[in-house]
């Protein structure tokens, strides 16, 4: 994967969550960034708001995704 995905994930996250992000192994952030482009490519919702805004749907999709994978308590 291209590092360009991981630094547009990074700058599409909020700090506390680019900070995380930016601590976890290359894998891991390659891994988030790769289901963070999913997200984008699935959501229709976020395909209308990329038309107006396609920072918006950038944020948008990184915040649900941190919601969902680095939110979830740990085991």
């Amino acid at each position: 994967m291209a590092i360009d995905t991981v630094e547009r994930l990074l700058a599409a996250l909020d700090p506390r969550h680019r900070d995380h992000v930016r601590g976890l192994p290359r894998a891991e952030q390659e891994s988030l960034a790769a289901t963070w482009e999913d997200e984008l490519r699935r959501d229709t919702d976020l395909d209308t708001l990329s038309e107006l805004s396609p920072a918006a749907a950038e944020s948008e999709a990184a915040a649900r995704v941190a919601r969902r994978v680095l939110d979830r308590p740990h085991r």
